[in-house]
Protein backbone atom coordinates (compact mmCIF):
# COMPACT_ATOMS: atom_id res chain seq x y z
CA UNK A 1 0.00 0.00 0.00
CA UNK A 2 2.93 2.24 -0.73
CA UNK A 3 0.95 3.91 -3.91
CA UNK A 4 -0.95 6.05 -1.17
CA UNK A 5 0.61 9.11 -0.23
CA UNK A 6 -0.06 12.23 1.93
CA UNK A 7 -2.27 13.94 -1.00
CA UNK A 8 -2.58 11.37 -4.18
CA UNK A 9 -1.38 7.74 -5.06
CA UNK A 10 1.55 6.84 -7.13
CA UNK A 11 3.60 3.90 -8.11
CA UNK A 12 4.91 1.52 -10.05
CA UNK A 13 3.03 -0.48 -12.70
CA UNK A 14 1.89 -3.40 -12.32
CA UNK A 15 3.74 -3.98 -8.82
CA UNK A 16 1.44 -1.04 -7.04
CA UNK A 17 -1.06 -0.26 -8.70
CA UNK A 18 -2.77 -2.66 -11.32
CA UNK A 19 -6.23 -2.88 -12.87
CA UNK A 20 -7.45 -4.84 -9.55
CA UNK A 21 -6.11 -2.19 -7.41
CA UNK A 22 -7.94 0.37 -9.68
CA UNK A 23 -11.19 -1.49 -9.43
CA UNK A 24 -11.02 -1.88 -5.49
CA UNK A 25 -10.19 2.25 -5.27
CA UNK A 26 -13.54 2.66 -7.06
CA UNK A 27 -15.34 0.25 -4.95
CA UNK A 28 -13.90 2.14 -1.96
CA UNK A 29 -14.05 5.59 -2.80
CA UNK A 30 -18.10 4.62 -3.23
CA UNK A 31 -18.58 2.91 -0.12
CA UNK A 32 -16.70 6.01 2.03
CA UNK A 33 -18.45 8.97 0.08
CA UNK A 34 -21.72 7.19 -1.52
CA UNK A 35 -21.51 9.51 -4.56
CA UNK A 36 -24.07 10.00 -7.20
CA UNK A 37 -21.70 10.97 -9.81
CA UNK A 38 -18.20 11.16 -9.95
CA UNK A 39 -15.78 12.82 -13.05
CA UNK A 40 -13.41 10.71 -14.36
CA UNK A 41 -10.40 11.18 -16.72
CA UNK A 42 -6.87 10.13 -17.74
CA UNK A 43 -3.65 11.04 -18.86
CA UNK A 44 -1.62 9.65 -21.93
CA UNK A 45 0.16 7.02 -20.10
CA UNK A 46 -0.07 3.49 -21.97
CA UNK A 47 -1.93 2.03 -18.71
CA UNK A 48 -4.08 4.94 -18.52
CA UNK A 49 -6.95 3.51 -20.27
CA UNK A 50 -6.77 -0.13 -18.49
CA UNK A 51 -6.65 1.56 -15.46
CA UNK A 52 -9.57 4.18 -15.97
CA UNK A 53 -11.67 1.47 -17.18
CA UNK A 54 -11.11 -0.89 -14.21
CA UNK A 55 -11.45 2.30 -12.20
CA UNK A 56 -14.93 3.15 -13.86
CA UNK A 57 -16.21 -1.22 -13.24
CA UNK A 58 -15.38 -0.49 -9.40
CA UNK A 59 -17.14 2.66 -9.35
CA UNK A 60 -20.11 1.64 -11.27
CA UNK A 61 -20.54 -1.75 -9.01
CA UNK A 62 -20.20 0.71 -6.00
CA UNK A 63 -23.51 2.01 -7.38
CA UNK A 64 -21.98 5.49 -8.38
CA UNK A 65 -23.00 6.80 -11.89
CA UNK A 66 -19.32 8.10 -14.35
CA UNK A 67 -18.82 11.06 -16.53
CA UNK A 68 -16.05 9.57 -18.26
CA UNK A 69 -14.68 12.67 -20.57
CA UNK A 70 -11.55 10.49 -21.54
CA UNK A 71 -7.94 11.95 -22.30
CA UNK A 72 -7.80 14.83 -20.40
CA UNK A 73 -5.27 17.21 -17.74
CA UNK A 74 -6.14 17.03 -14.21
CA UNK A 75 -7.38 20.38 -14.14
CA UNK A 76 -10.42 19.16 -16.55
CA UNK A 77 -11.67 16.62 -13.48
CA UNK A 78 -11.58 19.34 -11.73
CA UNK A 79 -13.20 21.87 -13.64
CA UNK A 80 -15.83 18.64 -14.48
CA UNK A 81 -16.57 18.16 -10.59
CA UNK A 82 -17.17 21.76 -10.10
CA UNK A 83 -18.86 22.83 -13.46
CA UNK A 84 -21.05 20.11 -13.58
CA UNK A 85 -22.00 19.81 -10.03
CA UNK A 86 -20.59 16.00 -9.37
CA UNK A 87 -20.10 14.68 -6.24
CA UNK A 88 -16.17 13.54 -7.07
CA UNK A 89 -13.54 13.42 -9.57
CA UNK A 90 -10.75 10.86 -9.76
CA UNK A 91 -7.54 11.94 -12.08
CA UNK A 92 -5.62 8.61 -13.59
CA UNK A 93 -1.89 10.24 -14.02
CA UNK A 94 1.18 9.77 -12.73
CA UNK A 95 2.27 13.27 -13.97
CA UNK A 96 6.11 13.79 -14.59
CA UNK A 97 7.07 10.41 -12.83
CA UNK A 98 9.07 7.90 -15.02
CA UNK A 99 7.90 5.76 -17.40
CA UNK A 100 6.64 2.65 -15.75
CA UNK A 101 4.62 4.89 -13.14
CA UNK A 102 0.89 5.86 -12.58
CA UNK A 103 -1.49 7.18 -10.04
CA UNK A 104 -4.84 8.76 -9.54
CA UNK A 105 -5.37 12.28 -7.89
CA UNK A 106 -9.41 12.10 -5.88
CA UNK A 107 -11.60 14.95 -5.20
CA UNK A 108 -15.08 15.24 -3.64
CA UNK A 109 -17.67 17.44 -4.42
CA UNK A 110 -16.77 21.02 -5.51
CA UNK A 111 -13.55 19.55 -6.32
CA UNK A 112 -12.42 19.54 -2.69
CA UNK A 113 -8.97 17.92 -2.39
CA UNK A 114 -8.76 14.36 -0.75
CA UNK A 115 -5.84 14.14 1.37
CA UNK A 116 -4.73 11.48 3.72
CA UNK A 117 -6.57 12.82 6.72
CA UNK A 118 -9.43 13.22 4.77
CA UNK A 119 -9.85 9.76 3.80
CA UNK A 120 -6.99 8.92 1.39
CA UNK A 121 -6.14 6.57 3.57
CA UNK A 122 -9.71 5.30 4.74
CA UNK A 123 -9.84 4.03 1.08
CA UNK A 124 -5.88 2.62 1.69
CA UNK A 125 -7.90 0.62 3.90
CA UNK A 126 -10.70 -0.21 2.04
CA UNK A 127 -8.45 -1.62 -0.38
CA UNK A 128 -6.39 -3.29 1.61
CA UNK A 129 -9.22 -5.55 2.87
CA UNK A 130 -10.81 -5.96 -0.08
CA UNK A 131 -14.57 -6.76 1.12
CA UNK A 132 -16.86 -4.53 -0.09
CA UNK A 133 -20.51 -4.49 0.58
CA UNK A 134 -23.22 -5.14 -2.24
CA UNK A 135 -24.54 -2.34 -4.02
CA UNK A 136 -28.43 -2.29 -4.33
CA UNK A 137 -27.82 -0.88 -7.61
CA UNK A 138 -25.38 -0.69 -10.09
CA UNK A 139 -24.17 2.45 -12.28
CA UNK A 140 -24.36 4.14 -15.68
CA UNK A 141 -20.99 5.50 -17.56
CA UNK A 142 -21.97 8.39 -19.86
CA UNK A 143 -19.01 9.68 -22.07
CA UNK A 144 -18.79 13.47 -22.14
CA UNK A 145 -15.97 14.26 -24.64
CA UNK A 146 -17.34 17.74 -25.48
CA UNK A 147 -14.21 20.01 -23.80
CA UNK A 148 -16.32 23.58 -25.00
CA UNK A 149 -17.63 24.47 -22.15
CA UNK A 150 -13.90 24.06 -20.39
CA UNK A 151 -12.46 26.36 -23.12
CA UNK A 152 -14.93 29.09 -22.71
CA UNK A 153 -14.16 29.11 -18.60
CA UNK A 154 -10.27 29.58 -19.99
CA UNK A 155 -11.21 32.19 -21.95
CA UNK A 156 -13.14 34.14 -19.26
CA UNK A 157 -9.54 35.14 -17.28
CA UNK A 158 -8.33 36.86 -19.87
CA UNK A 159 -9.23 40.38 -21.64
CA UNK A 160 -8.90 38.99 -25.30
CA UNK A 161 -9.19 43.13 -26.30
CA UNK A 162 -5.83 43.49 -24.65
CA UNK A 163 -4.19 40.70 -26.45
CA UNK A 164 -1.28 41.73 -28.91
CA UNK A 165 -0.03 38.66 -31.58
CA UNK A 166 3.03 37.18 -29.92
CA UNK A 167 5.02 34.13 -30.84
CA UNK A 168 5.04 31.53 -28.45
CA UNK A 169 7.16 28.27 -28.39
CA UNK A 170 4.75 26.16 -26.60
CA UNK A 171 6.41 22.21 -25.64
CA UNK A 172 3.60 19.66 -24.46
CA UNK A 173 6.40 17.19 -24.09
CA UNK A 174 4.52 14.74 -25.71
CA UNK A 175 1.47 14.78 -22.81
CA UNK A 176 -1.53 15.92 -23.24
CA UNK A 177 -1.21 19.98 -23.54
CA UNK A 178 -0.80 20.24 -26.96
CA UNK A 179 -4.74 18.89 -27.37
CA UNK A 180 -6.12 22.41 -25.75
CA UNK A 181 -3.90 24.35 -27.01
CA UNK A 182 -5.37 23.76 -30.30
CA UNK A 183 -8.19 24.78 -29.06
CA UNK A 184 -7.51 27.69 -27.33
CA UNK A 185 -5.41 28.45 -30.91
CA UNK A 186 -8.69 30.13 -32.73
CA UNK A 187 -9.35 32.24 -30.17
CA UNK A 188 -6.54 34.23 -29.91
CA UNK A 189 -4.25 36.79 -31.37
CA UNK A 190 -0.99 34.51 -30.97
CA UNK A 191 1.03 32.48 -33.38
CA UNK A 192 2.11 29.21 -31.42
CA UNK A 193 4.99 26.90 -32.72
CA UNK A 194 4.51 23.64 -31.81
CA UNK A 195 7.00 21.07 -30.76
CA UNK A 196 6.43 17.22 -29.09
CA UNK A 197 2.50 18.34 -28.95
CA UNK A 198 1.46 14.53 -30.13
CA UNK A 199 0.27 12.58 -26.99
CA UNK A 200 2.44 9.92 -26.82
CA UNK A 201 2.65 7.32 -23.74
CA UNK A 202 5.74 5.82 -25.01
CA UNK A 203 7.59 9.31 -24.32
CA UNK A 204 9.55 9.97 -27.36
CA UNK A 205 11.35 12.77 -26.38
CA UNK A 206 11.51 11.82 -22.69
CA UNK A 207 9.21 11.91 -19.20
CA UNK A 208 7.31 15.71 -19.78
CA UNK A 209 8.82 17.07 -16.66
CA UNK A 210 10.26 20.63 -17.46
CA UNK A 211 11.90 20.93 -14.20
CA UNK A 212 14.60 18.42 -15.61
CA UNK A 213 17.72 20.74 -16.69
CA UNK A 214 17.89 18.65 -20.03
CA UNK A 215 14.33 18.65 -20.49
CA UNK A 216 14.55 23.13 -19.99
CA UNK A 217 17.60 22.85 -22.84
CA UNK A 218 15.54 21.52 -25.58
CA UNK A 219 13.00 24.28 -25.06
CA UNK A 220 15.17 27.11 -24.43
CA UNK A 221 16.86 26.46 -27.65
CA UNK A 222 13.85 26.52 -29.28
CA UNK A 223 12.38 29.40 -28.49
CA UNK A 224 16.07 30.77 -29.64
CA UNK A 225 16.39 29.27 -32.76
CA UNK A 226 12.30 30.15 -33.67
CA UNK A 227 12.93 33.83 -32.31
CA UNK A 228 9.48 33.39 -29.82
CA UNK A 229 8.43 36.02 -27.62
CA UNK A 230 8.41 32.94 -24.97
CA UNK A 231 8.02 29.39 -24.64
CA UNK A 232 5.67 27.64 -22.65
CA UNK A 233 6.48 23.77 -21.38
CA UNK A 234 4.06 21.32 -19.38
CA UNK A 235 4.35 18.52 -17.09
CA UNK A 236 2.23 15.55 -18.64
CA UNK A 237 -1.41 15.97 -16.86
CA UNK A 238 -0.54 20.13 -17.42
CA UNK A 239 -1.47 20.65 -14.06
CA UNK A 240 1.83 22.92 -14.19
CA UNK A 241 2.93 25.00 -17.03
CA UNK A 242 6.79 26.57 -17.01
CA UNK A 243 8.24 29.85 -18.97
CA UNK A 244 11.31 30.45 -20.95
CA UNK A 245 11.78 34.03 -21.41
CA UNK A 246 12.70 35.24 -25.68
CA UNK A 247 16.33 34.54 -24.43
CA UNK A 248 15.80 31.28 -24.11
CA UNK A 249 16.35 31.77 -19.69
CA UNK A 250 14.15 29.20 -17.62
CA UNK A 251 11.93 31.72 -15.18
CA UNK A 252 11.91 30.36 -11.33
CA UNK A 253 8.68 29.88 -10.66
CA UNK A 254 8.49 32.24 -7.56
CA UNK A 255 8.73 35.34 -10.16
CA UNK A 256 5.59 33.71 -11.49
CA UNK A 257 3.47 34.12 -8.39
CA UNK A 258 4.34 37.61 -8.20
CA UNK A 259 3.71 38.17 -11.88
CA UNK A 260 0.29 36.34 -11.34
CA UNK A 261 -0.24 38.42 -7.81
CA UNK A 262 -0.53 41.20 -9.66
CA UNK A 263 -3.07 40.35 -12.56
CA UNK A 264 -5.10 38.56 -10.07
CA UNK A 265 -5.52 41.84 -8.24
CA UNK A 266 -5.61 43.80 -11.49
CA UNK A 267 -8.73 41.69 -12.03
CA UNK A 268 -9.94 41.50 -8.06
CA UNK A 269 -8.87 44.58 -6.33
CA UNK A 270 -8.44 44.30 -2.79
CA UNK A 271 -8.39 40.15 -2.33
CA UNK A 272 -6.49 38.50 -0.64
CA UNK A 273 -3.52 36.28 -2.00
CA UNK A 274 -2.14 33.19 -0.57
CA UNK A 275 1.59 32.25 -0.88
CA UNK A 276 3.64 29.25 0.52
CA UNK A 277 6.78 30.05 2.97
CA UNK A 278 9.06 29.23 1.25
CA UNK A 279 10.49 32.49 -0.82
CA UNK A 280 8.00 35.38 0.37
CA UNK A 281 9.48 38.97 -0.05
CA UNK A 282 9.11 39.22 -3.72
CA UNK A 283 5.22 38.21 -3.69
CA UNK A 284 4.50 40.08 -0.73
CA UNK A 285 6.00 43.70 -1.70
CA UNK A 286 3.88 43.24 -5.27
CA UNK A 287 0.70 41.82 -3.29
CA UNK A 288 0.92 45.14 -0.70
CA UNK A 289 1.75 47.79 -4.04
CA UNK A 290 -1.39 46.39 -5.79
CA UNK A 291 -3.25 47.30 -2.80
CA UNK A 292 -3.51 43.61 -1.76
CA UNK A 293 -3.26 41.62 1.42
CA UNK A 294 -0.86 38.60 1.36
CA UNK A 295 -1.66 35.27 3.40
CA UNK A 296 0.95 32.40 3.96
CA UNK A 297 0.27 28.62 3.63
CA UNK A 298 1.85 25.70 4.61
CA UNK A 299 3.25 23.75 1.07
CA UNK A 300 1.15 21.52 -0.41
CA UNK A 301 -2.00 21.94 -2.44
CA UNK A 302 -4.67 20.66 -0.14
CA UNK A 303 -3.53 23.30 2.38
CA UNK A 304 -3.09 26.48 0.19
CA UNK A 305 -6.57 25.59 -1.33
CA UNK A 306 -8.13 25.41 2.36
CA UNK A 307 -6.28 29.35 3.71
CA UNK A 308 -7.74 29.85 -0.02
CA UNK A 309 -11.17 29.23 0.41
CA UNK A 310 -10.90 30.38 4.51
CA UNK A 311 -9.83 33.79 3.15
CA UNK A 312 -11.79 33.86 -0.04
CA UNK A 313 -8.35 34.65 -1.96
CA UNK A 314 -8.16 35.33 -5.47
CA UNK A 315 -5.35 33.45 -5.88
CA UNK A 316 -2.85 31.25 -4.79
CA UNK A 317 0.87 30.77 -5.77
CA UNK A 318 3.50 28.26 -5.34
CA UNK A 319 7.06 28.10 -6.30
CA UNK A 320 6.70 24.68 -7.12
CA UNK A 321 4.77 26.25 -10.51
CA UNK A 322 1.22 25.29 -8.51
CA UNK A 323 -1.31 28.04 -9.85
CA UNK A 324 -4.85 28.16 -7.97
CA UNK A 325 -7.60 30.26 -8.52
CA UNK A 326 -11.07 31.05 -6.82
CA UNK A 327 -12.99 31.24 -9.99
CA UNK A 328 -11.61 27.65 -11.09
CA UNK A 329 -12.93 26.71 -7.60
CA UNK A 330 -9.71 27.15 -5.55
CA UNK A 331 -7.51 24.49 -7.77
CA UNK A 332 -4.90 24.56 -9.81
CA UNK A 333 -4.52 24.82 -13.43
CA UNK A 334 -1.78 24.75 -16.27
CA UNK A 335 -3.36 26.85 -18.04
CA UNK A 336 -4.82 29.94 -17.09
CA UNK A 337 -1.26 31.04 -15.72
CA UNK A 338 0.14 31.27 -19.33
CA UNK A 339 -2.98 33.47 -20.63
CA UNK A 340 -2.79 35.37 -17.41
CA UNK A 341 1.18 36.20 -17.87
CA UNK A 342 0.73 36.87 -22.15
CA UNK A 343 -2.09 39.31 -21.29
CA UNK A 344 0.19 41.21 -18.26
CA UNK A 345 2.94 41.34 -21.09
CA UNK A 346 0.49 42.85 -23.88
CA UNK A 347 -0.33 45.40 -21.29
CA UNK A 348 2.94 46.39 -20.30
CA UNK A 349 4.16 46.40 -23.43
CA UNK A 350 7.22 44.61 -21.70
CA UNK A 351 8.62 41.02 -22.71
CA UNK A 352 8.38 38.59 -20.07
CA UNK A 353 12.34 39.11 -19.52
CA UNK A 354 11.68 42.59 -18.44
CA UNK A 355 9.26 41.81 -16.38
CA UNK A 356 11.07 39.26 -13.77
CA UNK A 357 14.54 41.24 -14.32
CA UNK A 358 13.46 43.84 -11.68
CA UNK A 359 12.11 41.34 -9.25
CA UNK A 360 15.08 38.83 -9.56
CA UNK A 361 17.69 42.02 -8.76
CA UNK A 362 15.11 43.09 -5.94
CA UNK A 363 14.98 39.75 -4.87
CA UNK A 364 18.04 37.36 -5.64
CA UNK A 365 16.70 33.76 -4.63
CA UNK A 366 19.26 30.46 -4.38
CA UNK A 367 16.13 28.35 -5.77
CA UNK A 368 15.35 24.73 -4.27
CA UNK A 369 18.65 22.93 -2.84
CA UNK A 370 17.92 19.20 -1.82
CA UNK A 371 19.39 17.18 0.50
CA UNK A 372 19.32 13.56 1.23
CA UNK A 373 19.39 13.28 5.05
CA UNK A 374 18.80 10.03 7.42
CA UNK A 375 17.31 11.83 9.90
CA UNK A 376 15.14 15.29 8.81
CA UNK A 377 13.77 16.29 11.90
CA UNK A 378 17.14 15.53 13.69
CA UNK A 379 18.50 18.19 11.06
CA UNK A 380 16.03 20.56 11.12
CA UNK A 381 16.24 21.04 15.52
CA UNK A 382 20.04 21.59 14.52
CA UNK A 383 19.60 24.10 12.55
CA UNK A 384 17.00 25.84 14.52
CA UNK A 385 19.56 25.55 17.70
CA UNK A 386 22.54 27.45 15.29
CA UNK A 387 20.05 30.32 14.11
CA UNK A 388 18.55 30.65 17.40
CA UNK A 389 21.96 31.06 18.89
CA UNK A 390 22.50 33.33 15.84
CA UNK A 391 19.50 35.58 16.55
CA UNK A 392 16.61 36.61 13.65
CA UNK A 393 13.14 35.66 13.61
CA UNK A 394 11.87 32.05 13.35
CA UNK A 395 8.97 30.89 12.07
CA UNK A 396 7.64 27.34 12.41
CA UNK A 397 4.47 27.24 10.73
CA UNK A 398 6.36 24.93 7.98
CA UNK A 399 9.28 23.65 8.80
CA UNK A 400 11.76 26.23 9.49
CA UNK A 401 12.33 29.98 8.23
CA UNK A 402 14.33 32.25 9.73
CA UNK A 403 14.04 36.44 8.38
CA UNK A 404 17.32 39.08 9.43
CA UNK A 405 17.12 42.34 7.92
CA UNK A 406 18.89 41.26 4.67
CA UNK A 407 18.18 37.99 4.27
CA UNK A 408 15.92 34.94 5.27
CA UNK A 409 15.67 31.06 4.54
CA UNK A 410 13.08 28.54 4.78
CA UNK A 411 14.33 24.70 5.57
CA UNK A 412 11.73 21.92 5.59
CA UNK A 413 10.89 18.09 4.92
CA UNK A 414 9.71 17.00 1.89
CA UNK A 415 6.05 15.29 2.08
CA UNK A 416 6.77 12.61 0.16
CA UNK A 417 10.85 11.43 0.03
CA UNK A 418 13.50 11.65 2.31
CA UNK A 419 14.91 15.18 1.74
CA UNK A 420 15.22 18.18 3.50
CA UNK A 421 14.45 21.21 0.81
CA UNK A 422 16.23 24.88 1.32
CA UNK A 423 15.16 27.93 -0.35
CA UNK A 424 17.53 31.16 0.50
CA UNK A 425 16.13 35.26 -0.51
CA UNK A 426 17.77 38.30 0.08
CA UNK A 427 16.95 41.84 -0.09
CA UNK A 428 19.03 43.17 -3.25
CA UNK A 429 21.94 41.33 -2.60
CA UNK A 430 23.01 38.04 -5.07
CA UNK A 431 26.65 37.33 -3.11
CA UNK A 432 24.79 37.39 0.49
CA UNK A 433 22.54 34.62 -1.48
CA UNK A 434 25.58 32.48 -2.33
CA UNK A 435 27.23 33.24 0.58
CA UNK A 436 24.37 31.87 2.94
CA UNK A 437 23.98 28.76 0.44
CA UNK A 438 27.42 27.61 1.07
CA UNK A 439 26.96 28.38 5.23
CA UNK A 440 24.11 26.36 5.04
CA UNK A 441 25.10 23.88 2.99
CA UNK A 442 27.95 22.82 5.60
CA UNK A 443 25.74 22.98 8.64
CA UNK A 444 23.13 20.25 6.96
CA UNK A 445 26.10 18.04 5.71
CA UNK A 446 27.85 18.43 9.18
Amino acid sequence: MSLFKAYDLRGRVPDELNEDIAYKIGRAYCEIYHPGKVAVGYDIRNESVALTNALMRGLTEGGSDVMNIGLAGTEEVYFATFHHGLDGGIMVTASHNPRGHNGMKLVKHQARPIRGDTGLFDIRDRVELGDFFDSPSTGKVEQHLDKSDYISHLLKYVDRYQLKPLKILVNPGNGGAGTVIKRLESWLPFQFIYMNEEPDGDFPNGVPNPLLKENQQVTADAVISRKADLGIAWDGDYDRCFFFDHKGRFIDGYYLVGLLAEMALLKSPGSAIVHDPRLIWNTQEIVKEQGGRPVPSKCGHAFLKQVMRDEDAAYGGEMSAHHYFRDFAYCDSGMIPWLLITELMCRSGKSLKELVDQRIEAFPCSGEINFRVQDAKAKIEQIQGHYQQVGGTLDTSDGISFSFPEWRFNLRASNTEPLLRLNIESRGDEPLVQEKVQELTQLINS
